[in-house]
């Protein structure tokens, strides 16, 4: 699909060239800091050094004192604690957290994870009569909540309390519960909003903390959960979300909790075991990583059995226990990759072969046997294939459930939300969202949000947009470079890896195709001295014919190390390739 490149505002160049001087990095580098809003010494010396000490009192979210007050009174009392959560990534690393924590020091404590299938997505009506049948009092809801303003009154006539930590937008009315923790409510003071649901469940237990002398260096464990629910959930990684992901990374890298290791021993990334129990990786870890790797697996497990097996992997101590489970939960992700790759190829094909669909702004597609557990990764590949905003279907429990992702600057949870009245239950934020209709209800729905796509998406035109951080000419690329941008991670929303642009470069000469259609090849700028560089571009091999004709092209990449035999070399990892006309 042809891409159109963006290059984003280069700054002031006074700003950018004090800050250059200052630091002792050169224009470039310190043109990535100004367009990351960095523009002083101090501001530089915070972005490259986070600190936990930056971290915000717990105590300015609305309601942390309540939850802290009903929390203490349920553990002076004896009262039973139920931690629930979501069954996704974020949902079970917040409730091994919550749970891990209270469990230290409450023995009354149990969790709970949603049947994807049987209760759906958040507080289920099943879920709370099981917390009545075992004499639970408070029910702490982490990464769901929000909108169940139903669920929370029918707990409460049954003399249960709910604490709900969630991130997710509110609805027009807010649950009765005792405390709600969402940085998201209008009446929220927090100063950082895009905590994900495991970032708030830590809030939570930082706030305990405080309040009862308990020093902060012990909670430093649980931000390995923090980081694998920021990096699977696509939160921002910017303000307090960088902190917590940087030293989550730190502590992956370190001391990785036995359910990690096992995971990761399944994604091939152990060179080998220590002595001592512990082991090392391939390769420094990297948000990237754990995107591709972690989260899919844990997420696998309330896709196709049970997310609660997620919860258990998270929460042990015990290495052979973790490899049990994890042998169970990389088993179910690869049925998930079995059945996610059958439906893509299944929606392909049925818009391909649907002119109204082809022609569409928009794509809405239902099948009544897709699995439920893999239409949200289905509604993410058609998006990437025909990028517009999807909304992928199928039946489950007599309702119509789906999936919806979108496209940059196009907010889905909005065009859900104009269609609420044809709905049952919807949620979401601006790039995904999930809803329940029925059946009768499909054809209306369908017209209705391809009638707001086109509105809201009149006159432009839906092409891929691929945002380009600065020009770089090849000879500035040297260790010296990478050595500062490495400084930059960990990298994700909001703090994107740098992307750079080179135009006008030529094949040094050896380049060819390699594996599944990807381009192995050294560049060099015929009026820059210095190479060639060495690159890989990915699923663009049909590009080879022309490059080995010396014809000039321009690159869009990210630098990276790339190790092999032993040895580290910088490499450009070329995301796309043009050519003049």
């Amino acid at each position: 699909m042809q891409k159109r490149w963006v290059l984003k505002p280069q700054g002031e160049p006074g700003v950018v060239g004090d800050l250059s001087k200052a630091l002792g990095v050169d224009r470039y580098l310190s043109c990535l800091l100004v367009q990351r809003g960095v523009t002083t010494i101090d501001e530089a010396k915070t972005f490259f050094h986070p600190s936990l000490d930056d971290l915000f009192d717990p105590f300015l979210m609305k309601d942390m004192d309540l939850a802290i007050q009903r929390i203490e009174q349920a553990i002076i009392q004896k009262e039973s604690i139920l931690v629930y959560g979501d069954y996704d990534v974020d949902g079970t690393s917040a409730v091994a957290l919550v749970y891990t924590f209270l469990r230290s020091f409450h023995e009354s404590i149990d969790f709970y994870i949603p049947d994807r299938y049987n209760e759906g997505y958040g507080i289920s009506f099943k879920g709370i009569d099981y917390a009545s049948q075992t004499g639970v009092k408070l029910v702490i809801a982490l990464d769901c909540g929000i909108k169940a303003v139903e669920k929370v009154a029918y707990a409460k006539d049954k003399g249960i309390d709910f604490i709900i930590c969630d991130h997710h937008r509110p609805g027009p009315r807010l649950p009765e519960a005792v405390a709600i923790l969402d940085p998201k409510r209008n009446d929220c003071p927090y100063p950082y909003k895009e905590l994900s649901g495991c970032g708030i469940g830590f809030k939570l237990i930082q706030a305990y903390a405080q309040k009862n002398n308990i020093p902060f260096e012990k909670l430093i464990r649980y931000l390995d959960l923090v980081v694998i629910s920021i990096a699977s959930d696509i939160v921002d990684i910017t303000g307090e979300n960088r902190i917590l992901a940087y030293f989550g990374l730190r502590l992956i890298n370190t001391r990785p909790r036995p359910g990690l290791e096992a995971l990761l021993r399944y994604a091939s990334m152990l060179r080998k075991e220590e002595g001592n129990g512990g082991c090392v990786f391939n390769r420094e870890l990297t948000i990237t990583d754990l995107v591709f790797m972690i989260g899919p697996r844990i997420n696998a497990a309330g896709r196709i059995e049970s997310g609660k097996n997620s919860v258990r992997l998270l929460i042990t101590q015990n290495l052979n226990e973790a490899l049990l489970i994890g042998d169970q939960i990389n088993s179910n992700n690869i049925e998930r990759k079995n059945l996610d790759t059958l439906a893509t190829q299944q929606a392909i094909g049925m818009i391909n072969a649907n002119e109204e669909l082809k022609s569409s702004r928009s794509t809405v597609i239902f099948h009544p046997e897709w699995h439920k557990g893999v239409i949200g990764i289905v509604a993410s590949r058609l998006t990437e294939t025909f990028y517009r905003p999807t909304i992928v279907l199928t039946l489950s429990n007599g309702l119509i459930t789906g999936s919806a992702r979108s496209v940059k600057d196009f907010d889905i949870y909005e065009a859900v939300d104009a269609c609420s009245d044809l709905l049952e239950h919807f949620g979401g934020h601006k790039f995904a969202a999930g809803l329940s209709l029925k059946p009768e209800n499909l054809s209306a729905f369908s017209e209705r949000f391809e009638s707001i796509v086109r509105q809201r998406l009149e006159g432009i035109e839906l092409v891929p947009v691929v945002d380009i951080d600065i020009k770089l000419p090849l000879n500035a690329i040297n260790s010296r470079f990478y050595s500062v941008l490495k400084k930059f991670a960990p990298f994700g929303p909001g703090n994107m890896a740098p992307l750079f642009m080179t135009e006008g470069v030529v094949d040094a000469g050896g380049s060819r195709v390699v594996g599944k259609n990807h381009l192995k090849l050294g560049v060099v700028h015929p009026e820059i001295p210095g190479g060639p560089f060495s690159a890989i571009a990915f699923q663009q091999g049909e590009h080879f014919n022309l490059i080995e004709k010396q014809i000039p092209f321009n690159i869009c990449y990210h630098v990276e190390e790339n190790e092999w035999n032993g040895s580290v070399n910088l490499q450009l990892n070329i995301k796309d390739i043009k050519f003049s006309d």
